[in-house]
This record gives structure tokens, sequence and C-alpha cells, in this order.
């Protein structure tokens, strides 16, 4: 396989990526709430029990351990946000796409702000200060941001090199196998 063909299969398997943390992070907004209001803590892991923390922090403990598939599925988000991110950068190393670190910035950004909005790592931090609000809607304006320029770049190479049904099949089962190795 030549270097050409390599970047292509390697840009579309970022486009199934995107779509794994689309549809995973939609999944997840079902039981988000983006409020930095603080509740005493009432779900199902009892060490935590009445232990003060933010509306944002209760839902996503709530998603983790009273939804069935919560947990699986907050792994899997995460799991195809950094084969996202790692992916870009041996994108950028294939090829002359002179935008693919303004992406992987855009990802890195993307990354924060989702950690922001669920109020886990940046809790207690300067950062933290940000309203949580602020956080998840800077989170969705970085995956559309990040999305349009993956699918615009995938079309750009799909001009030049079209796609065969078993180069997708090949990408969607490479993308598949390293998200769920992860």
């Amino acid at each position: 396989m030549d270097q050409a063909r390599a970047r292509q299969l390697l840009g579309e398997m970022l486009v199934c990526c995107f779509v794994i943390v689309l549809i995973s992070g939609g999944f997840l907004a079902f039981f988000y709430t983006p409020s930095g209001e603080i509740i005493p803590y009432s779900g199902a892991y009892e060490p935590l029990r009445g232990v003060p923390m933010s509306a944002a922090y209760h839902s996503v403990l709530d998603m983790s351990f009273e939804e069935g598939t919560g947990l699986f599925v907050r792994r899997l988000h995460h799991s195809a946000s950094l084969l996202l991110g790692v992916g870009t950068a041996f994108w950028a190393l294939l090829g002359r796409f002179r935008y693919a670190f303004a992406m992987l910035g855009l990802i890195i950004a993307g990354g924060i702000a989702g950690h922001g909005a669920a109020d886990d790592l940046l809790s207690g931090t300067a950062l933290g200060r940000v309203p949580i609000p602020l956080w998840y809607g800077l989170h969705l304006l970085l995956a559309l941001a990040v999305g349009a320029a993956l699918v615009l770049s995938s079309r750009r190479e799909a001009a030049r090199r079209p796609r065969t049904l078993p180069f997708t099949a090949l990408s969607i089962g490479l993308t598949l196998l390293a998200v769920f190795v992860l």
C-alpha cells in the first residue's frame, strides 16, 4: 500500500472514530446535566453518599453506576476520542495536510472541554472556575469543527482516489478493532 492510500485509510478511520464519538456522545448527553449547582450525592455508589458535588459530576456518576450501559458508552467515547487525537497526529505525519496540527489542537481542546463539562479533572483548579455550561458548549462546538474538517478532508481525498467497498469495510473494521482493543 502506498503512502497516499495509507493516509486515505487513516483518514477514513478518523471519520469512523468521529462517528463513534458523535453517537456515544449523543447517548451520554441524554443522561448529562450541565449544571455547576452543588448538591449532595444520593446515587448508588455508597462511599460518596452525602458528599457535596456539582450536578454535572453527579449525573456522570449516575450514568456510570446506575445506567446499564453508561460506563461502557463512556469508555467507548473516551477510547474513540483518544484514537481520534493520536490518529490525527499520525495522519499529519503521513501527508501534507496543512491544517492537521490545528485540528489536533481542536481535538485536544475538545477533550479538555469534555473533562471540564464533566467537572472531574479540572475541579479545584483555575480552569474549574469556568462555568460548566460554557465547557459543555465549547465541547460541542469543537466536536462540530473537528467533524466538519474530517469530512471535508475525507471527501477531498476520495475525489482523488475513489473509495471501494473493500476499502470502506477495511477502514470500518480496523476502526472497530482499534476502539475495542484500546
